[in-house]
């Protein structure tokens, strides 16, 4: 089973998906028309997320890993951070690292990852497969995650690897029967205050509104990351939890 808040959907066009979110992207390398849509986007895969660059303000949509490994670690962590708790930013450690795990980012490195929705899993009495959920705007339209990244060079090998986690907060009154967390959705009007060089924008940090969102059951298929395909957002009765899924889950 996925870690909470462990799956997202990115489906729409990258420059629709990013466009929708900021003005101004750049679009440096030209991958966007190159990589498929991601209805199971999971961790330990490249992801689309908006950044600024604090030199130059420029804005781009980039491919990140999904699990934040921070500058000054000496090896990986096992397994890196997919989330980032926001009532800890500033102080959370993971051995065998003391400082800070997710500060500097914080500080430094703020980003935005645009989503179509993200699945979120519920406990079903008597049954031993929780059953997924799919939850979005109401109106269909993609949304940001405030996120941090961090870029962190393999002493063995030398190469840079961009990784990226979700900040997380308590869930608001729509997730709240089925988790006590969720991302922190920021508002379209706070998209330029998450990327600016505020050391910290505390009060961006809480529960998103429950009424413009939605929320509906869908297939265990979404269970397993090896199955990422338009099918697994299509409504399903909660019953199917106890259909197996396809393929290994994670």
């Amino acid at each position: 089973m996925s870690r909470m808040c462990g799956r997202v959907i990115q489906r729409s066009p990258p420059d629709l998906l990013g466009l929708r979110i900021v003005d101004g992207l750049d679009d440096r390398d030209n991958r966007w028309s190159n990589v498929p849509p991601r209805y199971n986007g999971a961790p330990a895969q490249d992801l689309w997320i908006i950044r600024k660059n604090p030199a130059t303000g420029e804005r781009s949509l980039d491919l990140l890993r999904w699990g934040l490994i921070p500058h000054f670690c000496t090896d990986k962590p096992k397994p890196p951070p997919i989330n980032a708790a926001a009532e800890t930013l500033a102080t959370k450690t993971f051995p065998p690292e003391t400082r800070p795990f997710f500060a500097d980012a914080y500080a430094k490195r703020r980003c935005i990852m645009p989503i179509d929705g993200f699945f979120e899993w519920k406990a079903v009495k008597g049954e031993k497969i929780r059953q997924p959920f799919a939850i979005a705007m109401k109106d269909g339209a993609p949304f940001g995650l405030a996120g941090l990244w961090e870029n962190w060079k393999d002493p063995a090998s030398g190469a840079w690897l961009r990784t990226f986690c979700i900040v997380t907060t308590r869930a608001n009154a729509l997730v709240r029967p089925i988790h006590s967390r969720m991302p922190v959705i920021l508002a379209p009007r706070d998209y330029e205050r998450w990327l600016a060089d505020e050391d910290d924008p505390r009060e961006l940090l809480r529960p998103y509104p429950a009424e413009p969102m939605t929320m509906w059951p869908v297939s265990t298929r979404v269970n397993s990351y090896k199955n990422d395909d338009e099918s697994l957002i299509a409504p399903a009765l909660e019953a199917d939890a106890t259909a197996p899924p396809d393929g290994n889950s994670a």
